[in-house]
């Protein structure tokens, strides 16, 4: 890879480091407190006045359409397992999954345009 496929990559993972704590922090602070004990009010709470509904509805759309692409992508492309990055984006967060996925399909069409570079001997 060269030094412009490195900082794309590092790019993707700083993204989904900085993700992870940042949505997780808040929905740990959610679920320890006493009055949100289950799934539905999370659900309840994001939609709690138009504000948050928007971001909600915009959110939850976004991720759709990243899914959609994950799979087709992922399919088109061959990435290996990229089922688990769509399962994992509703069980850890989207924001951390989609960059690991666009990070893996960076790497996965990298290794493809190099392998181009360097054809193999023809035997005569």
């Amino acid at each position: 890879m060269n030094i412009k496929d490195k900082l794309i990559c590092a790019s993707y993972i700083l993204i989904a480091l900085v993700a992870l704590p940042a949505t997780w922090i808040n929905n740990l602070a959610f679920m320890t407190q006493p009055s949100n004990a289950s799934f539905a009010d999370f659900f309840h709470a994001v939609y709690v006045n138009a504000a948050a509904s928007s971001l909600t509805n915009d959110l939850i759309l976004v991720s759709l359409a990243m899914c959609i692409f994950m799979a087709i992508e992922g399919i088109r492309i061959g990435i290996r397992y990229f089922w688990l990055y769509i399962i994992m984006s509703a069980i850890v967060a989207v924001s951390v999954m989609f960059p690991l996925f666009l990070l893996a399909r960076h790497i996965k069409i990298a290794k493809e345009l190099s392998l181009q570079d360097f054809p193999t001997k023809s035997t005569p």
